[in-house]
This record gives structure tokens, sequence and C-alpha cells, in this order.
């Protein structure tokens, strides 16, 4: 039973136009958490403090570190220290060529010298999904992953992301990094064997070209997202054949790459 807690009762002054005062409200918890591979350190990510084991894993495949959950021989967290340990069954030598040692930060993700680390190169291939979806279910889906969002409702300091069929919801994580959240998707997926390519990636935040290179990476062909997104993320998009669907909101939405997959009335 993990003893991290992922908010924070905190007093706040809050002030109205016509009234103010000392209140307790919810802050989210920014927690960093380092990961050692194979007795060597290769990244410290900040987060919330939950479901750290399919953050770890998901986090390791979108890096190009492992392609299935089957290479991990070992995974233990101390929560206490903010350490993870994996080991894996090969031999792994983290050469600054391949990877860069470095934290990930909760709002912005990995900084890059060049657009793409060579993990980036190696695992966002076109996706297949051959999987449609009416412009009602996006809308549909949309609304369901906000209101089903706790820790949203009580901090406002959270991404949403999940992972669904056209008709429903299959799984949901919050974070307070959005490129977190689509991570914590990708391991649960990985270690529990759960199909992607027929699925759809429905979340919170801005598309950016890291968010959208994540959900190429977890091989889902549309993503659906509240925000906007960036013309690299578009142009990315393009190239790995995903559909990006932004700004849906008060029954409207964009179709920006792949509108194919849109099914029109």
């Amino acid at each position: 039973m993990s003893e991290l807690t992922i908010t924070t009762r905190l007093p706040v002054l809050k002030i109205s136009a016509d009234q103010h005062g000392w209140e307790d409200d919810e802050i989210v918890t920014e927690y960093p958490l380092t990961i050692f591979l194979n007795d060597e350190e290769f990244a410290t990510i900040v987060c919330t403090p939950a479901d750290l084991e399919e953050m770890v894993i998901g986090f390791l495949a979108a890096e190009g570190v492992i392609k299935s959950y089957s290479e991990i021989k070992q995974l233990t967290i101390n929560e206490a220290q903010g350490f993870a340990y994996v080991d894996l069954h090969k031999e792994t030598i983290l050469s600054q060529s391949f990877y860069s040692k470095r934290r990930i930060t909760s709002c912005c993700g990995k900084s890059r010298q060049s657009f793409y680390f060579f993990s980036d190169a190696r695992t966002a291939k076109p996706v297949e999904s051959t999987t449609t979806v009416t412009p009602a279910q996006c809308m549909r889906l949309m609304k369901e992953l906000q209101a089903s969002s706790e820790i949203h409702r009580q901090t406002g300091g959270v991404h949403n992301a999940a992972l669904c069929t056209p008709d429903e919801v299959l799984l949901q994580f919050s974070d307070i990094g959005r490129h977190n959240a689509l991570d914590k998707i990708y391991g649960k997926c990985l270690r529990d064997d759960i199909s992607t390519t027929d699925k759809i990636l429905v979340f919170s935040g801005r598309i950016s070209s890291e968010v959208l290179l994540k959900a190429a990476k977890i091989g889902a062909g549309i993503i659906l997202s509240k925000s906007a997104p960036t013309d690299l993320a578009l142009q990315l998009a393009d190239e790995l054949k995903l559909t990006a669907v932004g700004f849906i909101r008060n029954d409207k939405m964009n179709v920006y790459t792949q509108a194919q997959r849109i099914l029109l009335p």
C-alpha cells in the first residue's frame, strides 16, 4: 500500500471582488522520481506520485530502452527515497549517442538540443490503425474524461489522459506532467498486454510535438484533445499517419490531420 499522497491541504488566502479570507485548499503533490537502469542513473522525472510502476514502464518504452514488458527482470520502487530500480534481462549501455541523462520536468518535458533523440527515430513509426469515430463519439469521450477526473476537480493542477474505444473509456490516468499521463497509459498497456492499435487517446492538454510522438509510440491512431496543437505536432501527425483532433468543447471540434478516420454524418 502506497504511503505517498497525491494532494496536500494548505491554507490559501482567497480573494474575490467582494470578500476575502483564509481557507484550506487541495494542492497537487509534485514528486521527483529518479530511475536507475541496471544500477546506473538514467533520468529523474517530476510527477504525481501515483501509478509509478506504469509510468516507469511506459517511459522506458517511449525512450526505446525496452520494446516489451518481458524485457524487465525486476522493477522496485523506493517511494520514501524517490528511486526506481529497473533491472533488465539484457545489458544496457547508456551511450550519450543514444540517450542523455536528464531531468524530466512537470511542465515542458525533456529539452532537446536537436528535435529527435535517437529513441524517437527507433520507436515512432507510422500508425496502422483502421479505427474510425464520429464527432458525437469524440465529444462524448471528452466529456467523460473531464467528468471522471477527481484529482483535477480537487486541485485543477493535473492533466488527464485516457485510452478508449469509440464507445467507452477503458483506462485513465492523471499527472502534473502531460507526458507522464501518457507514459502511464503506455506502461499499463505493456504490462497487462492491452492492445492499442484499435484504440483512441483522449487528452486534456495541448498536443505538442512530444505528446504527438508519445501517442504514435503507443500506437493509437487517433488523439483527441480539448486544447490546441502546435504546427510541428501536426507535421508529425501527418508523417506518422495519426489523426489529431483539437478544441473539443461546446459541441465543436477541429480535425487537423488524417480526417478519414472521422465519420461525418
